[in-house]
């Protein structure tokens, strides 16, 4: 009776949690439903989940692929900008959350504390001090000046260390008897350890940097260096005749998202639920 009363819970559960995954989606299909429709129905019923078989056409997507060379251009720049974000943000945020969380240092604990008081800064409260910071450092209009600020992200930190709080601190110590260095054990040993939470800030990261609008609206000048949320901005006008490219292009930016989750998310939920608890 019990284990009865366990599987109907379990589909019940199942049946509820399909439901809120198909509202979630909602917004996403009347996306693509409304990707094949030509500007001029767009802009007479704007985003609707009707279908009519007689408006529906691969004209957007074919003039995307054959003829706006620009919007590639913007795709491109964004999976440099990412790609290299994601990286870097890895590297040397897990490096910081590793260290804070394994040795003991003076001003450790304060070095934290300045980690947690930025996370709860607003980022248009710091946009101005970094604005000037690009200025300075005459990074404005790149690449670096884009990538910057989201290099070494206070969150990410925060995550590894707590991570790595749980880490065996024995293996550190057999790879030092057998002569490992420092370096040789976060690489070899320590990291291999932490996948889940690599795995769980890639999306994370790469989520935000991929929709990153704001920073690269003021650090960008050049048109060839837009990013695709800038980009797709620019295709906006009063009179709506970029309707149907604009929700086309949309549609083809969650690509890279989809592929990203599905390459980490057999350690998505580990990584966060382990680094959630532990401290």
């Amino acid at each position: 009776m019990k284990k009865k009363n366990n599987t109907v819970a379990k589909w019940i559960l199942n049946i509820i949690f399909a439901i809120v995954a198909f509202i979630a989606l909602f917004p996403l299909i009347g996306l693509i439903i409304s990707s094949f429709r030509p500007s001029t129905e767009l802009m007479r019923n704007g985003i609707t989940f009707s279908i009519n078989w007689n408006e529906l056409s691969l004209n957007n997507y074919i003039y995307i692929f054959t003829q706006a060379g620009e919007y590639w251009e913007w795709y491109g720049n964004s999976l440099i900008i990412s790609g290299l974000t994601i990286i870097l943000s890895l590297f040397f945020s897990s490096m910081v959350g590793y260290s804070l969380a394994t040795y003991n240092f003076k001003g450790r604990n304060l070095i934290f504390l300045f980690v947690l008081v930025i996370i709860m800064i607003p980022f248009e409260v710091l946009m101005l001090p970094l604005y000037q910071l690009m200025i300075d450092t005459r990074l404005i209009d790149t690449f670096t000046g884009i990538m910057l600020p989201l290099i070494v992200s206070p969150t990410a930190v925060f995550f590894f260390r707590q991570y790595a709080i749980g880490l065996p601190k024995e293996l550190m110590d057999a790879a030092r008897i057998d002569g490992c260095t420092e370096y040789g054990i976060f690489f070899k040993i320590m990291a291999p350890l932490m996948l889940p939470s690599f795995a769980a800030m890639a999306i994370l990261q790469g989520l935000h940097s991929w929709n990153n609008f704001l920073w690269p609206l003021l650090v960008v000048r050049s048109n060839d260096l837009f990013t695709l949320p800038i980009g797709l901005a620019t295709l906006l006008t009063p009179y709506g005749n970029n309707y149907d490219i604009l929700i086309a292009g949309a549609v083809m930016t969650v690509i890279p998202i989809v592929i990203l989750f599905a390459f980490f998310q057999r350690y998505f939920v580990a990584g966060l639920s382990t680094g959630g608890v532990k401290g």
